[in-house]
């Protein structure tokens, strides 16, 4: 844990561009070998790493960044690869995946139900439990060894405002787990 809270690293953050020209996706498959999937074409980049997908209107969405930066630049990398200008390429941030830690070992089993700024349910398959965080607008896993990974974040400060409040709502429900 950070001096002043928790340290939060978001792990991946959704990014939409729009260039003044739609990319069209057959044009993609053609010249990038992009694969078409589901009325979209994905195409991978090496330099910078991250993953294009080309939705049905010309949209362009970075995803495998978690720098805006990082993300415009495979865009405008993107373009140039295309032969496409990138003037004008306007930005639409999305949601991040973040992770923090609580340090401590929580019996994530207890924690289901309704709990005042969510519900929470135990996912067997995964041996977390996921909190819809109806306060901070995002999915919390939580799981025994006191990771979590938060899903649907639009910042970073958001993700830490919630680890704080969950600290203290899990010490309150006795969820931590005491080591002898």
């Amino acid at each position: 844990m950070a001096a002043k809270g928790f340290d939060v690293r978001v792990e991946n953050h959704l990014v939409r561009f729009i260039s003044q020209t739609p990319v069209d996706q057959d044009a993609v498959v053609a010249q990038l070998g992009g694969t078409a999937t589901g009325g979209v074409v994905i195409k991978v980049l090496d330099t910078p790493r991250a993953t294009i997908v080309i939705d049905a209107d010309g949209k362009i969405v970075v995803h495998g960044t978690h720098r805006v930066e990082t993300a415009r630049a495979a865009a405008k990398e993107f373009l140039l690869q295309m032969g496409l200008d990138d003037t004008g390429l306007t930005t639409e941030l999305g949601p991040m995946i973040a992770s923090f830690d609580f340090e401590e070992t929580i019996a994530v089993e207890s924690i289901v139900g309704e709990l005042g700024a969510g519900d929470a349910q135990y996912d067997n398959r995964l041996g977390c439990s996921i909190i819809e965080d109806s306060r901070h607008g995002i999915t919390i896993h939580v799981w025994p060894n006191g990771r979590c990974i938060a899903t649907g974040a639009h910042s970073p400060n958001m993700v830490a405002m919630a680890a704080v409040y969950w600290k203290s709502q899990f010490d309150e429900s006795g969820y931590f787990v005491q080591r002898i």
